[in-house]
């Protein structure tokens, strides 16, 4: 039972950190180049652990990243549920892939998250975001395999440490 709920603090402090760097604040001409650090730790985790990341984690955390934010209840928390569905619908033949490869999937993720949160602001009646509102989706893309090695050497730590 040890090895469980190591693998769930892990889990735990890795989006407890992402949901902390994406509401770091930053200089507004850098603010859209700030990736959605929250989404990348779900995709990591929803690839790599089979039935830890449900749908209803990600609805909590889009929740919780809602309310720190501030933004529209719900919003996230879509957007999340969506990407988590769909990594898991796909999850075996993107595994297969090394982590560059993967890249181009997390960018198709990261695009698909940006339409519905448009979507949901497009619904609330508010205007349509610039061209730098594309912006964190390519920096998504580019952090993502060394990310991916991050978070693979750290959970390669911790079973090292359970044996």
């Amino acid at each position: 039972m040890k090895t469980n709920r190591e693998s769930y603090r892990l889990i735990l402090l890795t989006i407890i950190t992402a949901i902390l760097l994406s509401l770091l604040p930053m200089p507004e001409p850098l603010s859209p180049l700030k990736p959605y650090w929250v989404a990348l730790a779900m995709i990591y985790w929803s690839l790599e652990t089979r039935a830890t990341i449900s749908l209803g984690l990600a609805f909590l955390v889009g929740l919780v990243l809602d309310i720190l934010s501030g933004s529209l209840l719900g919003m996230h928390a879509l957007s999340l549920v969506v990407m988590v569905f769909l990594v898991q619908r796909f999850r075996f033949r993107l595994r297969f892939f090394p982590p560059w490869q993967q890249a181009l999937s997390v960018l198709a993720l990261l695009v698909n998250d940006r339409i519905i949160l448009i979507w949901i602001t497009a619904l609330m009646g508010e205007p349509t975001p610039t061209w730098k509102y594309w912006l964190s989706p390519l920096i998504g893309v580019a952090i993502w395999p060394w990310l991916f090695l991050l978070l693979d050497g750290l959970r390669a730590r911790v079973r090292r440490h359970r044996t």
